[in-house]
């Protein structure tokens, strides 16, 4: 197909600028090499206005594409300008949605930890009941202090409790019986110098005292006699110098003969105790701490443990449910007679016993010390009618196994208390009653 004339009139939407050198032209050549005129008819036949210039047609392979120019600016400025204020335009928006899209991503973050938080109980009161543990150790933790001795041979740490509000203050003996130096540290962290008043190694008990101390808190004493196996306890000490700590258990047992001691050889530093016997915890630095009942009242002083065999009989183990505790009815006999003479009273039934005897019972030796006789003259034993190579057997109808054991069930009471000894002589068992006299301690 042959092509067909080109119109020289295109749309102007088609259109751009003229060229200054197309407007000069008279014409231009035809698509079949025929010379065209300046004007060309117009669609209805009439002339076209002489001021209309010829148009320019769309050239797609031109230096530019087809674009709508802005006559009113320069060409290549205008551009320049426009494309630097759309970038600058560009990055502020960038920044702009940057920073509000950070602030989003912060919130919602927050907003989900808020959301992932665990639920928890809310706070309540902290009053507890009297009876509770913690009700025990908040009414008696006031009364309890912890004690750091220095001696000759060297430093160790105790336990106590108030007595009275003069500051007497009831701990064991072997806490402070080499001391030159006694601090006593009470619950609230203040420390004082404490004095030494009296001691009994026989009883293993000891009162010290402070002075100037306001505000003190002492302990209501119970009563042991009272006191049942499977008890609820607590106890209250300083175990490896960590102070205030509490312990909870049961009444293990009462009545348990428990010799400790012996450190010098001579059988002087012995405690004799008819302990109470707890699984409360108790270790090195409980010592003449206090073991309470149910309504915070003392009824034992926490003395001994039996810890559990090292193979080195130097060093004590650590708690493994075996808790003795000194009576408190015998504490206060002996703190009382502490803080007012400075020495303690022994009861005593007048014999010198076998300590060799390995039968059962405890069997009156034959003599005494420096050849005098097993059974002092007019004392206890000889009006009661004891003889020498009797072997006592009952003490108030309970049975004892043993000299150390007879020594124990005795000084469980008081001089001048009564007593009635079951004794086998010759094979046959008599009942004595006699009345315990007094010694001094030491």
């Amino acid at each position: 197909m042959a092509d067909q004339p080109q119109s020289d009139t295109a749309p102007k939407w088609w259109s751009r600028p003229a060229a200054p050198e197309a407007e000069a032209e008279a014409g231009s050549a035809a698509a079949d090499g025929s010379a065209q005129p300046d004007s060309v008819p117009a669609a209805d036949g009439g002339p076209q206005a002489a001021e209309a210039a010829p148009a320019p047609r769309y050239d797609p392979w031109g230096e530019q594409p087809l674009q709508v120019a802005d006559r009113g600016r320069a060409a290549d400025g205008g551009h320049v300008v426009r494309v630097r204020h759309a970038l600058a335009l560009g990055l502020g928006i960038a920044l702009l949605a940057g920073g509000v899209g950070g602030w989003l991503g912060v919130l919602a973050e927050r907003q989900s930890s808020t959301r992932l938080e665990l639920p928890q109980a809310a706070v309540e009161s902290k009053n507890r009941a009297p009876e509770s543990v913690a009700g025990i150790a908040a009414t008696a933790l006031p009364g309890v202090v912890t004690l750091h001795v220095r001696g000759s041979t060297g430093s160790g740490t105790g336990t106590g409790f108030v007595l009275d509000g003069q500051g007497h203050i009831l701990t064991n003996n072997h806490v402070v019986s080499d001391a030159k130096d006694i601090t006593v540290t009470f619950s609230t962290g203040e420390s004082v110098t404490a004095e030494l008043v009296g001691r009994d190694s026989g009883y293993d008990l000891a009162v010290v005292k402070v002075e100037g101390v306001r505000g003190l808190h002492p302990l209501s004493l119970g009563n042991s006699e009272n006191v049942k196996v499977g008890d609820p306890v607590v106890a209250i000490g300083a175990p490896f110098d960590l102070s205030n700590t509490v312990t909870a258990g049961i009444i293990s047992a009462t009545g348990r003969p428990i010799t400790a001691g012996g450190d010098k050889g001579d059988g002087s530093d012995i405690s004799y105790v008819d302990a109470l016997q707890t699984d409360a915890p108790i270790n090195p630095g409980n010592s003449g701490g206090p073991l309470l009942d149910a309504k915070a009242r003392v009824i034992g002083i926490n003395s001994a443990i039996r810890g559990a065999d090292k193979g080195d009989s130097d060093k004590q183990s650590g708690s493994i449910g075996l808790g003795f505790a000194i009576p408190v009815n015998q504490g206060k006999r002996v703190a009382e007679e502490l803080i007012r003479t400075g020495r303690a009273t022994h009861p005593v039934i007048g014999v010198t016993l076998d300590m060799e005897y390995t039968g059962d019972g405890a069997r009156v030796g034959t003599k005494g010390e420096g050849g005098k006789p097993a059974v002092t003259p007019d004392g206890p034993g000889a009006r009661a009618g004891i003889q020498g190579g009797d072997v006592i057997t009952k003490v108030d109808g309970v049975r004892v196994h043993g000299g150390d054991e007879l020594v124990i069930k005795i000084r469980a009471h008081r001089p001048g208390d009564p007593l009635t000894l079951t004794v086998l002589r010759d094979g046959r068992e008599r009942t004595l009653e006699l009345v315990l006299g007094s010694a001094n301690g030491s």
